[in-house]
């Protein structure tokens, strides 16, 4: 099952035009206790299985809790699962549950409650990649499940903790009516009476939730505005505490005294998903996308289209993160001599031909693309799409341009954008070469922190081998009141609440 929810959101950012909710101020007696939060993206359901990881943090980390969560440094931590252990094979995930939870219809959190919800999500047409390597689940005790895995996966934890470990009633479940409301056991419930579908969500407080301390506003609201220079105004008008943003406005707000909050999330680029010329001959010789890689100019191109916010870099692996290696970005330096020598060296002096797709959200790099590629004698035709249409159809040509979300987790970052079969990647071919197939069995057979020099290994060979043509790495930022702090996650397209604190 693909992960669609992998998708290139961010692109829409800075060219999405859409108008601000103005909002009335809640806060009370002086006192801010309250907190508005302007996202890109209005929530995509409600139902854990059915919801989109990016954007949906912010609305799902309100009413649900997660069997595991995920510290700053994207380590998985407890959430409804008080701890867990692998068995010596690590084909078994025991977890003890958290007791004396209720969910909002006053339903228990125990051992059955996790075992329908997990079902649930492997069942999902969006979480079931999770679960993919997850042959069942059992109950060992009232307080305590297991998880039977088919092989080894060193990313399970980290995708749970993602977002995909929402539990939810399991009455509500049954009745299949999370579509439409959730019921969780979360820090805050949804104010169904104070809140607009589409244009503004408002989360009060549960008393006496059992991590009250990590949630510490009375009430949350969460604001759909797809427009940054709409949610830099509602900012500006006080109408907004954090607000989704454009980088290109990181000096104005830091005049105004707010804090800016940024890292990696995508890297945007050329996907190639035919790397063994079976489609299109040319690009099954290395020294062609190697060609490719050399003929453009990451760094030009995050200053004019990206705004400078990110790194220049030719790797899939998140920048600062243990699997990146800082050494390989002069690997595919710009130069368009080098490229042309290559593509005659590849029997491809005067090029090819080849057809790309193309829809609104990527037109700010079509120029770039076109003339690019047409300096190697690469001669585009373009099929206009659909954005929707694009993540549909985009990975049935052979390369296509892209922007995709980035992992903070390497076992993630190897299964996601490697090994593992995606909407963009339909043919991951890790078994058409060799070294790389080498480098993921060893990566396989071993765990935790030996595994990434392997990784890094792996990155390298990748890179070498010109699995893709990176550009650079995009950020994500936020800006938010002086009083407020965000901390962003490599992996979440806007954070979960937990990640939102005062001070």
């Amino acid at each position: 099952m693909k992960r669609i929810w992998r998708a290139t959101l961010v692109a829409v950012a800075a060219f999405a035009m859409a108008a601000c909710t103005n909002t009335a101020d809640t806060s009370s007696g002086g006192a801010k206790n309250d907190i508005k939060i302007g996202t890109l993206l209005d929530v995509t359901s409600w139902d854990p299985a059915q919801a989109d990881i990016g954007f949906d943090g912010p609305y799902l980390s309100a009413v649900y809790d997660p069997l595991v969560s995920l510290d700053k440094d994207s380590n998985p931590v407890p959430g409804l699962a008080t701890s867990w252990t692998y068995s010596s094979d690590r084909l078994t995930l025991t977890m003890k549950l958290r007791s004396g939870v209720k969910f909002s219809d006053g339903k228990p959190f125990d051992a059955e409650a996790a075992l329908s919800n997990l079902e649930h999500l492997k069942a999902g047409v969006r979480s079931g990649q999770t679960y993919a390597n997850v042959s069942g689940f059992k109950k060992v005790d009232e307080g305590t499940i297991a998880l039977n895995l088919k092989k080894k996966d060193d990313a399970l934890l980290y995708y749970m903790g993602l977002g995909r470990s929402w539990m939810a009633s399991p009455a509500a479940i049954e009745a299949d009516s999370l579509a439409k409301a959730p019921v969780g056991s979360g820090p805050y419930t949804f104010d169904t009476g104070r809140s607009t579908p589409g244009s503004e969500y408002v989360f009060t407080k549960q008393s006496g939730h059992w991590d009250d301390k990590t949630f510490p506003f009375g009430s949350v609201s969460v604001l759909p505005i797809p427009d940054p220079t709409a949610s830099f105004n509602a900012m500006l008008s006080g109408q907004l505490d954090i607000a989704y943003a454009n980088a290109a406005d990181i000096p104005r707000a830091k005049e105004n005294g707010w804090n800016v909050a940024s890292d990696v999330a995508t890297w945007v680029g050329i996907q190639f998903t035919d790397r063994t010329g079976k489609e299109l001959k040319p690009l099954g010789d290395v020294r062609v996308r190697r060609a490719i890689n050399h003929a453009f100019d990451g760094a030009a191109m995050l200053k004019s289209v990206g705004q400078g916010a990110g790194v220049a870099t030719n790797q899939v692996f998140p920048a600062g993160r243990a699997a990146y290696d800082e050494s390989l970005n002069d690997r595919y330096a710009f130069d368009m001599d080098k490229a042309k020598k290559l593509m005659a060296e590849a029997g491809y002096a005067d090029g090819f031909k080849v057809t790309l797709p193309m829809s609104s959200i990527f037109q700010p790099w079509q120029p770039s693309v076109q003339q690019t590629l047409g300096k190697l004698g690469i001669k585009v035709t373009w099929k206009n799409m659909s954005p929707a249409d694009y993540q549909k159809n985009a990975a049935t040509y052979p390369m296509f341009v892209a922007v995709l979300a980035l992992d903070s987790n390497p076992a993630a970052s190897v299964d996601g954008r490697i090994t593992s079969q995606q909407w963009f990647n339909p043919n991951p071919s890790v078994k058409d070469f060799p070294e790389v197939d080498k480098l993921v069995g060893k990566i396989e057979a071993t765990t935790g922190d030996a595994q990434v020099p392997l990784i890094r290994d792996l990155n390298e060979e990748i890179t070498d081998q010109a699995w893709q043509d990176v550009w650079y790495q995009a950020n994500n930022t936020y800006f938010s009141t002086k009083d407020i702090t965000v901390t962003p996650i490599t992996g979440m397209m806007f954070p979960t609440l937990r990640f939102v604190q005062r001070g």
